[in-house]
């Protein structure tokens, strides 16, 4: 039962995350054009099309970290054991997708490349913290109130 719960926490929070990256990489109308729910399609085309905009790729990484700390503490919350564990797992898998991201089109400036990995793991690990604190603060506030 609990890889079930496991895996499922792991799929919700890459779910999360790709939302974030995904509404993140919207905000602006001039850098995504195109009408379709499928932006994986066009994503070749909007990287060229954005290849000169450093700006977009600073917007990418603040979503994919903002991304990463939610997908961390939603993944740590549905988790029983290891949050912070399950949480950095989170971290890898979104950098392995963005390495791949990077490997099959190389429209990517160098300062994303470096960036990317100091943004996933260290994100992902407060999101699993974040969760872990404020579950061993409600442990304590359980063992006070029972003792008082």
């Amino acid at each position: 039962m609990n890889f079930l719960r496991n895996t499922l926490a792991v799929v919700i929070g890459l779910a999360v995350a790709a939302l974030i990256i995904s509404v993140g990489i919207r905000l602006n109308p001039s850098w995504v054009n195109y009408e379709e729910i499928s932006p994986f399609q066009q994503w070749e085309r909007v990287l060229k099309s954005v290849r000169h905009k450093p700006y977009f790729f600073v917007a990418l990484l603040i979503s994919s970290g903002v991304a990463a700390t939610v997908g961390g503490v939603v993944t740590a919350v549905i988790v029983k054991y290891a949050k912070v564990a399950y949480a950095i797992l989170i971290g890898f898998i979104l950098l392995f997708v963005a390495m791949l991201d990077i490997i099959i089109f190389p429209y990517h400036p160098t300062f994303y490349k470096i960036s990317i990995f100091l943004i996933f793991f260290p994100f992902s690990w407060i999101g699993g913290k974040i969760t872990e604190i404020i579950y061993e603060r409600k442990k304590k506030r359980k063992r006070m109130q029972k003792k008082g």
